[in-house]
């Protein structure tokens, strides 16, 4: 029988660092009936010895799913990670967003049959991403708005994500201009769903690659709730060396295509 409710999801490339910090973010989740599935695009022996080293230390199992690196190539390892997954609802997220403790909790309540959850995140600047450490996820008080500005961070509407409870949360999430789409950062939907679609489409690189995906999904008839002030992680800066223009323009394409034709299932996705 499977035990596991949940599978998170999370595509890491080269960057142990923010992806320890990760991986402590989801030992102080509330809802604890999950696994985690690295979706690894071919980082380098530092990435590995570090989940080799933490996997005692963290209350939930992990898989690492890894493929020789050959360029970006996140929706490939992200459709071995899918397939690799044992939870009948699964969590996409990247190994630069620290989760808060409420944040599966988040995505569990609110699942619904015929529904995909969009979130958000919540960027930091490069000086907080750094300083962030263990014992500041543990106590959470890395999402507290008063510790955030003590340390830099600057007044901005965008600070609602933080601190917005109930009827606020509930207004900021109906109301924002943002419209739900599928984002690998911070999203959630039914496995079923996603293989009857197929997975990612393979051939999609940097720029909308995820997207995509959520776009087969409404034309499949599921439709979107908007979490982006409930769900909430801590994006950590750096750099993004590895977009270029044919890149962008290649998927802008491929996604024209998946909207005027209305397709439902890649035939570039997990079954070729």
């Amino acid at each position: 029988m499977n035990s596991i409710d949940i599978s998170v999801i999370i595509s890491t490339y080269n960057h142990p660092e923010w992806l320890e910090k990760v991986l402590w973010s989801y030992n102080y989740q509330t809802f604890k009936d999950f696994e985690v599935v690295i979706a690894d695009d071919g980082s380098n022996e530092a990435t590995k010895t570090l989940i080799e080293s933490l996997k005692p230390k963290l209350g939930y199992p992990v898989q690492h799913i890894w493929h020789e690196d050959n360029g970006f190539q996140k929706t490939i390892i992200l459709n071995k990670a899918t397939v690799a997954s044992k939870g009948n609802y699964l969590v996409y997220s990247d190994g630069d967003c620290i989760a808060r403790k409420d944040f599966l909790e988040v995505h569990v309540d609110r699942r619904e049959e015929g529904y995909f959850l969009s979130g958000g995140y919540f960027k930091l600047p490069m000086s907080i991403s750094k300083l962030i450490s263990k014992e500041d996820i543990e106590t959470q008080r890395c999402f507290n708005i008063d510790w955030l500005k003590s340390h830099g961070l600057k007044s901005s509407f965008k600070n609602n994500k933080i601190t917005a409870k109930g009827l606020k949360e509930d207004l900021l999430n109906r109301f924002t201009p943002t419209t739900a789409t599928w984002n690998g950062h911070n999203t959630s939907g039914w496995k079923s769903d996603i293989l009857n679609a197929n997975g990612y489409d393979e051939r999609m690189q940097y720029g909308g690659e995820d997207r995509e995906l959520g776009e087969r999904l409404f034309n499949a008839g599921i439709k979107a709730k908007q979490i982006r002030y409930s769900a909430i992680c801590l994006h950590l800066d750096h750099k993004r060396g590895y977009v270029n223009p044919e890149m962008i323009q290649k998927n802008k394409k491929i996604r024209e295509t998946t909207k005027s034709q209305k397709i439902t299932r890649t035939d570039y996705g997990i079954n070729q």
